[in-house]
């Protein structure tokens, strides 16, 4: 699995215009639902749980990043979306530090093992100090495209 398999690009924000957590991840799921990744009906309920796992743990991990995600009995199929904020959000991350990176992922919840290889991919990525900084200084659709094709053929020939 490679993250252009699973993020899509009509679901890449690359200028949020939220600034709370709960706003970020409704846009991020906003974003989804306009690129036809999850059907509008499904849309309450998708931001509702999200945001209930972040109850429980914060999926800011730290270091800039956070992964809110979500298995969903109706998703068709494995969707990510990015949202970069250039301010900064309050996710309750590990480190106390703003988010600036957003992966939100959802997945059908019929497909545990797929969710948790997304997650192992997303995760192997955003470990690594210069994925996450040129993620940041992304501006652009593009830019987070290219980041994303370059990160995948370094794994393929790594």
């Amino acid at each position: 699995m490679r993250l252009r398999d699973i993020v899509v690009k009509p679901a890449i924000v690359p200028q949020l215009q939220s600034t709370q957590r709960d706003d970020v991840v409704a846009e991020m799921i906003d974003a989804l639902v306009g690129a036809g990744a999850a059907e509008a009906g499904m849309r309450d309920e998708l931001v509702r749980m999200v945001l209930e796992r972040e109850k429980r743990g914060s999926t800011g991990f730290g270091r800039g990043v956070a992964v809110p995600h979500v298995k969903h009995p109706k998703a068709s199929g494995i969707s990510a979306g990015i949202g970069l904020s250039p301010g900064g959000v309050d996710f309750s991350a590990l480190d106390k530090q703003p988010v600036y990176s957003v992966f939100l992922l959802v997945s059908p919840a019929e497909s545990p093992e797929e969710h948790l290889q997304a997650m192992e991919i997303i995760f192997k990525h955003l470990s690594q100090d210069t994925f996450r900084r040129f993620l940041r200084q992304a501006s652009t659709v593009d830019e987070v495209v290219s980041l994303l094709d370059e990160a995948d053929n370094q794994q393929l020939a790594g």
